[in-house]
């Protein structure tokens, strides 16, 4: 008999993933500094997938994707060169779902991407 396993410290976790700022110890968005560049750069919030099984697990994870959307969005203010900020939603994988920061690179990574 197959039986499903139950997942532990799902409530610890998200209420960490509420409350954990990710973006705290940003050091590399330095707006004074025009060196800066960025391919393809990016962050999951749902690296295990726990969106996967049910929208209401889900939810949070796209919760926290959009909110720092918005905190990366004031944060590329102040950036002296062209950026592009995108997200990534895939229908069935929880995992890949990305919030993306792009710009002109050393990479000849295309800009902007289309």
């Amino acid at each position: 008999m197959n039986r499903i396993k139950k997942q532990r410290g799902l409530r610890r976790y998200y209420k960490n993933l509420a409350l954990k700022n990710d973006f705290e110890r940003i050091t590399w968005l330095d707006p004074n500094n025009s060196e800066t560049w960025f391919d393809k750069w990016h962050v999951h919030f749902d690296r295990k997938g726990y969106g996967n099984n049910s929208f209401k697990r889900r939810s949070p994870h796209l919760d926290k994707l959009f909110k720092y959307f918005n905190i990366l969005t004031d944060k590329t203010k102040q950036l002296k060169t062209d950026f592009q900020i995108y997200v990534v939603l895939l229908d069935f994988d929880s995992s890949s779902d990305a919030l993306f920061l792009h710009t002109p690179n050393p990479n000849n990574s295309q800009f902007p991407l289309k």
